[in-house]
């Protein structure tokens, strides 16, 4: 493996960041936090049709470009660098890899191209109200094609045209492919401190669901993988962190200096500056591990979520409290950053839950 990029990744990135800087910049971020579908569909269109970002990592055999999880993880890094609003992660990360793992090959080319072209909006519908992560929970059961129950936060449930649901039967659990508009199925978006990621409640009512395969071992793959992709995003939202605190060290003058020049100050952008370097190495290292399908995956997806939920919290909280008062402020984006961090800091496990998984997986 090698830590640093090719020049076609760092084409990569520097396309999706243009994009996103010049789409997706913090005003209209702003504007579609406010909005009942939480992201813009124009954006979301051009950054499928003209950037191909949705079919980046599936193989070229099911519609997709037939890139590496180590390209998926830089657009996730500037994603979450830039607090993108859109359905990326619930469709490309979730939904995709969950198809990928199935093994159901008529599925894959049923649901995949959809989802490559940016076309389809899909989901994994996989907890209950009990908000564990591990996919264990009951909730949902299916009985002759059709599926009575619920889940609960799931990203983007109020969006997806197409929702992936584990349910359990007397055989064991099983996952199953929903139409979003299928009848009796009930969507509601829910509240939530993050308002750049959307979660949904989803009521099902005896709706027709076409079954998939056994839902344990795809799952289980599936949510080691998102939480490698999450760590990615937290990299690239503790990196903006970091550099606003650093921008405005450099801007605020104290004593007729910059407030940067003060050893306290200098200490502690040094401090994230090593946590945020920290952090890119063990996703750089977990992105490489799932392109090549490594053993070690599950070890390097709990070790990198626990130390990128920390890095990312810290580097959002540091900047808020180097803005001083403006930094609490609705009008200043730090608060956007503090609340994505305390979110992605919870979602698929916060730290104390990864490290226990990561203690089981390695034995202690």
């Amino acid at each position: 493996m090698q830590f640093t990029e090719s020049p076609e990744q760092k084409e990569l990135r520097s396309s999706v960041h243009r994009f996103l800087a010049e789409r997706s910049p913090s005003t209209a971020v702003r504007e579609q936090m406010e909005t009942v579908a939480g992201y813009d569909d124009a954006v979301w269109k051009q950054l499928s049709v003209q950037l191909g970002l949705p079919a980046l990592a599936i193989p070229e055999e099911y519609g997709g470009a037939g890139f590496s999880f180590v390209e998926q993880c830089i657009v996730l890094e500037e994603m979450g660098r830039a607090l993108y609003c859109g359905p990326f992660f619930a469709t490309a990360v979730l939904a995709a890899t969950a198809l990928l793992k199935s093994g159901d090959e008529e599925a894959k080319n049923r649901y995949l191209p959809g989802i490559a072209s940016g076309e389809t909006i899909a989901t994994l519908a996989f907890t209950d109200d009990s908000g564990g992560w591990s996919g264990n929970g009951s909730g949902l059961s299916a009985a002759d094609g059709r599926l009575t129950g619920h889940k609960n936060f799931v990203l983007d449930g109020h969006n997806a045209t197409l929702v992936l649901a584990t349910a359990r039967t007397a055989e064991g659990m099983f996952l199953y492919a929903v139409d979003g508009h299928a009848a009796g199925l009930t969507a509601t978006a829910l509240p939530t401190l993050d308002q750049t990621r959307r979660l949904a409640r989803l009521e099902f009512d005896g709706v027709e669901a076409e079954l998939i395969g056994p839902a344990e071992g795809p799952l289980a793959a599936t949510l080691d993988i998102a939480a490698l992709a999450l760590a990615a995003e937290q990299l690239g939202g503790a990196q903006a962190a970091l550099d606003m605190a650093v921008a405005y060290g450099k801007l605020r003058e104290q004593f007729d200096k910059p407030i940067g020049s003060f050893q306290a100050l200098k200490h502690r952008c040094a401090d994230l500056l090593l946590e945020v370097e920290s952090t890119r190495s063990a996703v750089i290292y977990g992105s490489w591990a799932v392109a090549e399908d490594a053993d070690e995956v599950p070890v390097v997806a709990s070790l990198a979520k626990a130390y990128a939920s920390e890095t990312f919290f810290h580097a959002a909280a540091e900047n808020i409290q180097m803005h001083g008062g403006i930094g609490f402020t609705w009008e200043h984006d730090a608060q956007l950053y503090f609340k994505r961090a305390k979110a992605s800091e919870l979602l698929f496990g916060d730290p104390a839950y990864h490290r226990e998984r990561l203690a089981g997986r390695i034995g202690i």
